[in-house]
């Protein structure tokens, strides 16, 4: 009986904190991070995909440059275009955006490709250096096939950047 109780107390506690999560909302971001959100209503909208949804974590906000100012990942992994599947997302994995914030508070962006994964590593020791991000790349990338790893890191500045394959 207390673990009976004890597991509706877990689902309830899970079921507040469900209702807490805002619903995404473009206009709380910057104008150049709205621009690349507007691209998943234009793609959608020629693929005749209908209503785009995005994902309450589309949008990550992380000093990726150092600098003390918020920088944007925009990962459309999650995101939905109607019923239409693969709009955002093929073998190669899923669109990502990368825009950092320059000093007077406009947003650049560095990179917009497509990946599987990404991991931000570790803080650097040094104050004010730039994050590493580690890509988890189509195979391609390495010189191979699709199925095969293909790992790439970068530091993120306010540099584009972008992954060729040899």
């Amino acid at each position: 009986m207390r673990y009976l109780i004890f597991l509706l107390a877990l689902l309830a506690i899970a079921a507040a904190r469900a209702d807490d999560v805002k619903p995404f909302n473009p206009a709380d971001y910057p104008p150049g991070v709205q621009k690349a959100l507007r691209y998943a209503n234009e793609e959608c909208g020629s693929q005749g995909g209908g209503e785009v949804a995005f994902a309450p974590d589309t949008v990550r906000r992380v000093d990726l440059t150092g600098d003390g100012r918020d920088d944007y990942i925009v990962d459309f992994r999650d995101t939905k275009c109607g019923g239409r599947e693969g709009t955002y997302c093929g073998t190669g994995g899923c669109l990502l955006d990368i825009l950092v914030t320059r000093p007077d508070g406009s947003v650049r962006p560095v990179f917009d490709g497509y990946v599987r994964d990404y991991t931000i590593l570790a803080a650097p020791v040094k104050r004010g250096a730039a994050r590493t991000i580690r890509f988890d790349l189509h195979g391609s990338f390495c010189g191979g096939f699709g199925a095969q790893a293909c790992v790439r890191e970068t530091a993120i500045t306010a540099r584009p950047f972008e992954f060729s394959k040899p």
